[in-house]
């Protein structure tokens, strides 16, 4: 491994008591537990950024539906729903 360097981060208190105990179960430090954590992270972010993703299908039209106001969710949450109560949506 390269040069290590030192830092500060800041966490909430609940994430580092996990943390210590996570890495006293393992039998290392802190800092080796949120370095993995970090390289974990990194690798998953590089892997899903060369995901070939597919072409979205793209439908005829172009232009608002009538009466469609992009600034009133509640408006735009009833087109998209057709009205259609939450419990049925699931």
């Amino acid at each position: 491994m390269g040069v290590r360097v030192r830092t500060t981060v800041t966490i909430s208190d609940a994430l580092y008591a996990e943390a210590k105990v996570q890495a006293a179960r393992e039998g290392g430090s802190v800092g080796a537990l949120f370095e993995a954590a970090l390289q974990a992270y990194l690798d998953r972010s590089r892997r899903l950024a060369e995901v070939d993703l597919p072409d979205l299908p793209v439908f005829g039209g172009g232009a608002l539906r009538p009466g469609v106001n992009l600034n009133d969710g509640a408006a735009l949450r009833t087109l998209l729903d057709e009205a259609q109560p939450l419990h049925a949506l699931r």
